[in-house]
């Protein structure tokens, strides 16, 4: 088992260079601004290769930048093999969460893939596309926008459940720290002695 800290959350798109860069780069800013700095790693990829190496696509810099949001970014795929090191793969559609659930070598694993908008206490899952955050990359501006506002929308529910996972996984490595600094040394001079 992994040392629970850094708590690890990598948010999926197609390519890598709209949807899953601007979920990134807000729910990192999130993080910051609640205090997770150091107890948090944040990133993205895209189910596909195809834009392996690229930066984010221009018209998703743009809207980050006029809501003030940071971004560095270059795209990359998701590979089968981060499950083991990941606690969360952030689907931004329902076809990216099948896709990254059939990839899972676990059902542990399958487990850990979750829906953006599936934190979004408002979000209406029976509206058309359900929790879908629609693909903005053939659109304009304003899809960008429409796009931002419900990453927006979703990210204090899941930065809610990530600080509740942070808060217990650090609760029980130090109750595990503690366990271990009570119990007996197995080969110290009360060794096989029993308790009074």
């Amino acid at each position: 088992m992994r040392d629970p800290s850094p708590y690890r959350v990598c948010f999926v798109c197609t390519g890598n260079i709209c949807r899953s860069p601007m979920a990134e780069s807000v729910f990192r800013a999130h993080a910051a601004e609640a205090g997770l700095d150091g107890l948090l790693e944040v990133d993205s990829a895209g189910t596909g290769p195809w834009h392996e190496g690229d930066g984010a696509d221009r018209r998703a810099i743009d809207v980050l930048t006029a809501h003030d949001y940071e971004q560095h970014h270059i795209a990359r795929q998701f590979r089968v093999e981060w499950f083991e090191r990941l606690d969360l793969v952030i689907a931004l559609d329902s076809g990216h969460l099948h896709e990254l659930r059939a990839l899972a070598p676990t059902p542990h694993d399958a487990a850990k893939v979750r829906l953006l908008r599936s934190y979004d206490p408002d979000a209406d899952q029976d509206a058309l596309g359900g929790l879908d955050v629609p693909d903005p990359y053939f659109g304009g501006p304003d899809d960008f926008e429409e796009c931002l506002e419900m990453i927006e929308a979703a990210s204090g529910g899941l930065l809610d459940a990530v600080a509740e996972a942070i808060d217990t996984a650090r609760g029980a490595a130090g109750k595990a720290a503690q366990d271990m600094e009570n119990a007996p040394a197995a080969d110290g001079p009360d060794a096989g002695k029993e308790s009074v």
